[in-house]
């Protein structure tokens, strides 16, 4: 009798290794969106009110696999690859990358939704272009959620006052700093992964263009002296985001730390929700991921007879 409960046990284990369960990277459904041209990736799962979600660097749609995993309950979820990154196109040029035509691209993905607005969720360059895309585009932003990314005066503000803190993006405007980036590097930059997880962000970054990704902070990233973006744009005209907005933070971000978060609400002409996570850094949808989700849906939950336009 043990040796067959032994040999069952050995059995599970073989199958279960051989043919995994089918988790979110399976369960998705996938779409493109066009921007002038340029196909942009995104996926689906679940039914209901759209949460659209925007990653940042580097990073693709799977980043938000837990949120995605327990939002999609309730929620339709759709998660974008932006452009540059894994299954979305790759155009060349710095030109490529600037802020409006990043808002686009989201502009591009809620209008092949057949949607009017959407709540957005984000994290980094994902959020830096969705804090725009709130404010330049009201009509298109039902709700916003900010990851670890304050808003754009914030960052600027504060690398002013701080320029060594933002030294790393200013190295990522060198002309080869490109070359210097790998795939396995960058999944790095996520911690401790799953073997599984750890691949899936080494196959999409090596589907990713490491120049694409650089042409983020080329583009837009301030540059302290000046208050410029690489392209000598001027910073961007302060209007408020309408929409109400939840900012979550991790932190012990070092790349974008807290001080940043110094007046959030002087932006927004709506409520503002802060919630700080102390033992999460810069990845908090993946870091904290249930505290994440349990707050997401407890702040959306305040506005459900509102809802969005779907």
């Amino acid at each position: 009798m043990k040796h067959l409960l032994s040999v069952t046990f050995a059995f599970l284990i073989l199958v279960n290794t051989a043919f995994p369960r089918e988790d979110v990277f399976s369960k998705v459904k996938h779409h493109y969106a066009d921007n002038d041209g340029v196909k942009i990736h995104y996926v689906t799962l679940g039914e209901g009110p759209v949460l659209l979600m925007l990653h940042g660097f580097p990073d693709f749609w799977y980043t938000w696999r837990y949120q995605m995993e327990e939002l999609s309950k309730d929620y339709k979820v759709v998660a974008v690859d932006l452009r540059g990154y894994n299954k979305s196109d790759k155009p060349k040029g710095v030109k490529q990358y600037t802020m409006p035509i990043l808002m686009k691209d989201v502009i591009a993905v809620i209008d092949d939704l057949k949607l009017n607005k959407a709540t957005i969720i984000s994290n980094d360059w994902g959020g830096a272009i969705a804090w725009q895309v709130a404010t330049y585009y009201p009509n298109r932003v039902d709700k916003f959620i900010a990851c670890n990314i304050p808003h754009p005066v914030g960052i600027a503000n504060y690398l002013r006052e701080n320029p060594k803190t933002g030294q790393y993006a200013q190295d990522f405007k060198d002309k080869d700093a490109a070359s210097k980036l790998t795939a396995e590097g960058l999944a790095g930059l996520h911690g401790k992964l799953s073997d599984l997880d750890r691949n899936r962000y080494i196959r999409a970054f090596r589907n990713s263009s490491f120049e694409g990704m650089l042409n983020y902070y080329k583009a837009n990233y301030p540059n302290p002296a000046n208050n410029t973006a690489g392209l000598n744009q001027p910073a961007p005209a302060i209007r408020k985001v309408k929409s109400p907005v939840l900012m979550i933070y991790g932190m012990k971000d070092k790349a974008l730390p807290p001080g940043m978060l110094n007046n959030s609400w002087d932006f927004v002409d709506n409520e503002v929700t802060i919630y700080t996570i102390p033992e999460a850094g810069h990845f908090v949808q993946q870091e904290a991921h249930e505290k994440v989700n349990r707050v997401i849906k407890t702040w959306l939950s305040q506005y459900t007879e509102e809802g969005g336009e779907q």
